[in-house]
């Protein structure tokens, strides 16, 4: 990757605001009406420090809200803990997912009982039980309103926020929200949780729980129709490590392959264990989709051999012109439901393309067997070296792999917005949104493609660079996006 991609994506951003009108080339259609808003880090230095990894930075929400053809832009820090004492100190203050505070010897031995971990919320967001949230994979997920992007309160699972961690990546069934929570401690424990409205105020209850000695990193779970499945990767903890803190959070985990990962089949609807399958070792950061057939539990994912694309994630490494991303291929297991409790989970590659930041038609074909199209970042295969540098669409069920690739171009995740009253077989009927980085003018761009043929219909052009980021989520409901309205301060 050029030095000059690399000081564009993993630098910080030096303005907060709005802007009306961007310039539009193109015809965006003028179906499409709503607001994407995009996490990620708004920066990775603060004073003379610099963050160590692409996981850590202060969150930065990005809003695109597009009517009638034109498209308005505003970006905004989280005010956050981690934020608010970084700027006043000039300094990292918080436990981030690879960095840690400078700290005297007197305040790591303090830091046992109060490791000050990060409430910078910035990898995912949904609106769940009617409240927009910033999620992370810390217990302090944060509210912002979606027109002024403003902090307006915190949602935890649980009134402790010691020793626990989240998945950044809900499930939804109707009105109903679910989440995985890991809660360290002597024995361990894998807790689900179910989110629903309380009276306007979002509120959890315990669904599930499984018991666990070395708990595993988790970003993300699976759920089909009647299960949730925890796929335990053999990158895990001795819950004393982190409950001493005296490293950042990643590295108190171990690769240990022997383990195998193991598939934790757990049922939606009374909580208890199902059984447990077990494969040989692999990582991932992201479920795709799970469903159920025949007697059988099929589970999708984005699947690297081992662990090592955290550490390519380190920024030092990605300095690097010359390092090479290991590459996530999409990988289907399955199980048998019927007969014994234990079982093997037998995987199989459905494409060999690089994915990463998996996106599909979650609304419509969640837990459904008949999806076909997934759509991801990727690496072009003469262009292996650097960042993520194209989109892809893979069919699930023949493997044929389209793209879109500019060069000098650096896309974010592909978010697949449906166009209204689309036919059911008609799976990728509507437009994938995705804020690119093109090196060349060092700005950044809304980039609008047609799902179907994934050709570029139009861009919206942004005068300064955006973040290498990672999750958002586009609402077309014209409820959801009411202009000066806040949610109100919630606390648990």
């Amino acid at each position: 990757m050029p030095n000059n991609v690399y000081k564009l994506g993993f630098s910080q951003t030096k303005t907060e605001g709005e802007i009306h009108s961007l310039r539009v080339e193109g015809k965006i259609p003028a179906w499409l009406s709503g607001t994407l808003v995009r996490n990620g880090p708004g920066t990775f230095q603060v004073g003379a420090q610099t963050y160590r990894h692409w996981f850590d930075g202060l969150a930065m929400l990005h809003r695109f809200t597009i009517s009638a053809g034109r498209v308005s832009y505003a970006n905004k820090f989280l005010q956050t803990k981690a934020y608010q004492t970084a700027q006043a100190e000039g300094r990292i203050t918080y436990s981030e997912f690879a960095s840690d505070p400078c700290r005297s010897l007197f305040a790591r031995v303090m830091a046992v009982f109060d490791p000050h971990i990060t409430d910078s919320a910035k990898v995912s967001l949904a609106r769940i039980a009617g409240k927009y949230m910033a999620l992370a994979e810390t217990p302090i997920q944060v509210l912002f309103d979606p027109q002024t992007l403003e902090s307006v309160g915190v949602f935890q699972y649980e009134p402790r926020t010691a020793g626990q961690m989240t998945t950044v990546h809900p499930h939804f069934s109707g009105d109903q929200a679910f989440n995985l929570v890991t809660h360290y401690n002597a024995l361990s424990r894998y807790n689900i949780y179910r989110v629903t409205d309380a009276a306007g105020r979002p509120a959890a209850d315990r669904i599930a729980s499984l018991g666990v000695t070395r708990p595993a990193y988790l970003h993300s779970f699976g759920m089909s129709e009647n299960y949730f499945i925890v796929a335990e990767f053999p990158l895990v903890v001795n819950p004393i490590d982190l409950l001493l803190w005296l490293r950042p959070y990643i590295e108190n985990f171990k690769w240990e392959p022997r383990r195998g990962t193991r598939f934790w089949v757990i049922n939606r609807h009374n909580g208890e264990l199902v059984g447990r399958y077990d494969s040989e070792a692999f990582f991932a950061f992201h479920h795709i989709n799970a469903f159920e057939k025949e007697g059988e539990l099929f589970v999708d994912l984005a699947a690297y051999p081992d662990a090592g694309i955290i550490q390519s994630y380190y920024l030092n490494r990605l300095q690097d012109q010359h390092n090479e991303l290991p590459f996530g291929n999409l990988t289907r297991f399955r199980m048998p439901l019927k007969g014994a409790r234990q079982g093997e989970a037998r995987g199989e590659i459905l494409s060999d393309a690089c994915m990463e930041l998996p996106h599909f038609d979650y609304t419509r074909y969640n837990t459904r067997f008949d999806y076909r199209y997934v759509y991801t970042v990727s690496l072009h295969p003469q262009q292996r070296t650097g960042f993520y540098n194209r989109l892809i669409k893979v069919n699930v069920q023949t493997g044929q792999v389209v793209d879109w690739y500019s060069p000098d171009c650096y896309p974010g995740e592909p978010v697949f917005v449906r166009r209204p009253n689309s036919r059911e077989t008609d799976e990728d009927d509507g437009l994938i949104l995705s804020i690119v980085l093109d090196a060349n003018k060092g700005c950044s761009f809304l980039l609008v493609l047609d799902a179907a043929s994934f050709q570029e219909v139009a861009r919206a052009g942004l005068p300064h660079p955006v973040l290498f980021g990672y999750h958002g989520a586009f609402f077309n409901d014209p409820q959801q996006i009411q202009p000066g309205k806040a949610n109100h301060a919630l606390n648990p």
